[in-house]
């Protein structure tokens, strides 16, 4: 840990004195931002792997939960706003730290251009029927822009609407992964392996973009400051709405490659659409869930929105981002400059997908893959890390071989993930990522005090101070 560290007193957790969120909207902030549009999306993305992409889902999910328990045990220690930010900060210091919270942040906004992406799609049921690019641009900065003003109008606001819009949008999916499972026929399913390639390469491929439709399982842990008693109901909201996403997501997938033919799901832009046209025939039924992924979209949208600025503002008002994100308005403490500054940098994002990638969601959504898998691993290490410095002493045999081989695991597939990326996308990813080292010395360079610049001193230091070493991170409490 650096001397300014040292020396900087901790940031209290953000407004804790307006703890709205209860066990379900927590719970429905977790399904809420973990379903948004992309599940909707997500079977034309996969499907030109084949059905051997279901089998990419399944390791997904596992290695998603073990994701969800580690960030549940993780939030038992730590309940304070800011998630894995503050796991990384508290066992590897500030460096760790900040490069978490800000390749989360570019996790956050870029994502929120590519859940747009797909809920433009489903807008365009409706309207632009000819998928007109300018058009299509227009109606995305309305579903970023809408969002963000909900947002700017105060947490409680934010509350009431994520639990209507969850409800609203697990309805129709809840209808594909039980009553669409009757009408599903083999001979829509294609070639197991379509891809071309090596089953293992499909299943990594497929599996780094199957990762896109859990992002967000750790929203309560990084809003756990404005959630009542965060220590026992986090750990519960992510578990359980991972788990609830996961039935959703394996058997909704399911029902839809084996209701829309492949050939037709590969250049689907609604294919949950089509699969309720395809069963229920005429266009009724797929314009209802149609409209049920623009309310999921909009949900989703409105729960990152919020996200996009919680950890800016936990590392800013530890002195890690700059500090215009640590400021908030009026009295429901609304951090405005960092609502508004992301969904700029989304719409920004989201103009040029439309008029520079060929393959518009998917390529959004292997970015924010990436950005994401980086918090997450380091989040798995920072757990790995307390296990290994005070399990022995706090926790039971039993209980911890058990933490051990969950945070394992979830470590392992945080590293397939980023395998799975692909190499361009590791390539721009992690060029975006490095581009916080800048950002990183401009808010640790000397800040005048008293007309001096006080800046760490690198110098040795003489008498008892110098025998006991370099300080270290303090360890996960």
């Amino acid at each position: 840990m650096s001397a300014p560290d040292r020396a900087r007193p901790e940031a209290e957790p953000p407004a804790q004195g307006n703890k709205t969120f209860g066990l379900p909207a927590a719970t429905a902030l977790v399904v809420g931002s973990i379903i948004g549009t992309g599940v909707f999306a997500l079977p034309s993305a996969l499907a030109p792997y084949g059905p051997i992409a279901l089998v990419a889902f399944v390791l997904v999910t596992i290695g998603a939960l073990a994701l969800a328990v580690t960030f549940g045990r993780l939030s038992e220690r730590v309940p304070g706003s800011g998630g894995p930010y503050v796991y990384a900060r508290k066992a590897f210091g500030e460096f760790a730290g900040f490069l978490t919270a800000w390749s989360y942040w570019i996790t956050a906004w870029a994502g929120n251009a590519a859940i747009v992406v797909a809920w433009v799609g489903y807008v365009e049921v409706f309207v632009n029927k000819g998928h007109h690019t300018g058009t299509s641009i227009a109606i995305a900065l309305i579903g970023l822009w809408a969002p963000a003003i909900v947002n700017l109008t105060g947490v409680r606001n934010i509350g009431a609407f994520q639990v209507v819009t969850t409800v609203l949008k697990f309805l129709p999916l809840a209808f594909m992964a039980t009553a669409g499972l009757l009408f599903v026929k083999a001979g829509n399913f294609g070639a197991f392996n379509a891809s071309g390639g090596s089953a293992m390469g499909a299943i990594s491929a497929a599996g780094a973009i199957a990762l896109f439709s859990y992002i967000g399982l750790e929203t309560a842990s990084v809003a756990a400051g404005r959630v009542r008693d965060p220590r026992r109901n986090v750990p519960r909201a992510t578990i359980y709405g991972t788990l609830a996403c996961a039935a959703i997501y394996l058997l909704g997938t399911l029902a839809v490659f084996g209701t829309v033919p492949h050939d037709q799901l590969t250049s689907s832009s609604a294919p949950f659409t089509d699969a309720m046209n395809n069963i229920a025939g005429g266009h009724w039924a797929g314009n209802l869930v149609a409209a049920a992924a623009i309310i999921s979209g909009v949900g989703a949208l409105n729960g990152w929105t919020m996200i996009c600025a919680e950890m800016p503002m936990a590392a800013a008002r530890d002195g890690l981002f700059p500090p215009v994100f640590a400021g908030t308005k009026g009295r429901n403490e609304v951090p405005a400059f960092g609502i508004v500054s992301a969904t700029v940098l989304a719409s920004l994002l989201t103009v040029v997908s439309y008029t520079r990638f060929t393959k518009v969601f998917t390529e959004i959504v292997l970015l924010s893959v990436l950005t994401a898998v980086i918090p997450y691993l380091i989040s798995a290490a920072a757990q790995l890390y307390w296990l290994v410095q005070h399990g022995r002493e706090q926790l039971d045999r039993r209980r911890l071989v058990k933490d051990v081989t969950i945070t394992l695991l979830a470590l392992a597939f945080s590293y397939w993930s980023i395998q799975g990326s692909g190499y361009q996308t590791v390539y721009y990813g992690l060029f975006t990522v490095l581009l916080g080292i800048p950002a990183y010395i401009w808010v640790e360079r000397p800040h005048p005090v008293h007309g001096t610049a006080a800046k760490a001193d690198l110098t040795p230091v003489a008498g008892p101070a110098a025998e006991t070493g370099p300080a270290e991170a303090p360890p996960l409490p």
